[in-house]
């Protein structure tokens, strides 16, 4: 890649970070929109309990979740082989395509089905874009070169989000969906045009991207992410409520919620792919620690418009601090398997996803109030701070190398 000018460098950069922006908008417009999805697929149960109906609609967050975490380590094994620039174009087609049959499906059963097969090439695309990227920007980037592509996940939170939000709002989610759909489709033809190709692992194959599972670090870690990371999703999943309900808010002011949350989320994965790169294990427990603190902070002053725009921007931006941390970690303790370690992260990531989601709806169903999720969220945030230790006081006893691009 030293042959590369800087400015093909970079626009290939932005090609792979637009990927993110895509999967951002699929992923998290759903919070804004789920009291529209409720009132659009559960009419009969919306009308007889709003929150039970926003609460059951909430699986669609969790259908997302549950398909990341099953496609990303069996595609990771099954295209050990093929070139990456290959893979993220492949993984495009999927992602545009389950999209489109999201917004098409006419009941809300097929919805949680379209979303499932959606979110099958999630964990895929930012293990390959991932390790593209960090290939593109030389030896010593791991974690940067995934934060290059998470910055378009951060970068649909500031302005993406809320405005597929409003216009779910306005026009109807499936019209948010089609227009997600098109972003994707752009990203493929960026890929096509502008990225370089880059050869699949020479001696890559599935039974070495397998052979990763076997390491109990991967999984430590790999539960690590699952749990802690959760706590950012469980007051997440909720914000469209708790704005209106809670805070008092008008339902026009949910975008602006997530525009904070979005420019918090970028703030933190800038800081956190440099930190990661330099002190991998501080950046972990340092950044859990943050993340209680935020989400604490966050259930007690949501009740006030400042609170809740404040609180929501320091739970982006400590929990997305957290996300190169994570995945440099499982790339080092998958060593040989760098593309099965990117991918379990995104697995940890969405399983974290649906138990936030779950456990949030779960508490909210229960007649706990809309704020409930966020003290579920700071006991998943501990939780996932003792696990991070417990993994490097592991570690003391058997090495882990650092992540080195190949």
């Amino acid at each position: 890649m030293d042959d590369l000018s800087r400015g093909r460098r970079r626009a290939a950069l932005l090609a792979l970070a637009l990927g993110g922006v895509a999967i951002g908008l699929t992923e998290f417009a759903a919070m804004g929109l789920l009291p529209d999805v409720a009132r659009d697929l559960l009419p009969e149960a919306y009308a007889r309990s709003a929150p039970d109906a926003v609460a059951r609609a909430g699986w669609t967050i969790t259908a997302y979740a549950l398909g990341v975490v099953v496609g990303a380590p069996t595609i990771a094994a099954l295209t050990a082989r093929v070139p990456r620039k290959r893979l993220v174009l492949g993984l495009l087609v999927l992602f545009a395509a389950g999209t489109v049959a999201s917004a098409l499906a006419p009941t809300f059963e097929l919805v949680l089905a379209a979303r499932f097969v959606a979110a099958l090439p999630h964990g895929a695309y930012f293990g390959a874009a991932g390790l593209l990227a960090a290939t593109l920007m030389g030896p010593g980037n791991a974690a940067r070169g995934y934060a290059a592509v998470l910055s378009g996940l951060t970068a649909a939170n500031v302005v993406g989000v809320p405005l597929v939000t409003r216009l779910g709002q306005a026009a109807g989610w499936r019209i948010a969906y089609l227009v997600i759909a098109v972003v994707f489709a752009a990203t493929l033809v960026a890929v096509l045009a502008i990225v370089p190709a880059v050869a699949a692992v020479a001696d890559g194959s599935p039974r070495a991207e397998l052979r990763s599972l076997r390491t109990p670090q991967v999984w430590l870690v790999a539960a690590t992410a699952a749990v802690g990371f959760a706590g950012f999703f469980a007051v997440d999943s909720y914000l469209a409520p708790v704005t209106t309900d809670v805070t008092g808010l008008a339902p026009t002011t949910v975008p602006w919620v997530l525009v904070a949350v979005g420019l918090g989320m970028t703030v933190g994965n800038a800081l956190g792919g440099w930190f990661a790169d330099r002190d991998l294990r501080r950046s972990l427990l340092t950044g859990f620690a943050a993340v209680i603190a935020a989400v604490v902070f966050f259930g007690l002053a949501a009740g006030t418009p400042a609170g809740l725009f404040a609180g929501a921007f320091l739970v982006g931006a400590t929990s997305l601090f957290l996300g190169p941390a994570l995945q440099a970690r499982l790339i080092a303790v998958a060593p040989g398997a760098q593309l099965m370690g990117a991918a379990v992260n995104q697995s940890a990531m969405n399983v974290a996803n649906s138990l936030g989601a779950a456990l949030g709806g779960l508490v909210i169903a229960r007649g706990h109030g809309y704020l409930a999720p966020t003290w579920v969220g700071v006991g998943l945030a501990v939780a996932g701070l003792g696990l991070a230790a417990l993994s490097f006081a592991a570690q003391r006893r058997g090495p882990v190398p650092e992540p080195a691009l190949t």
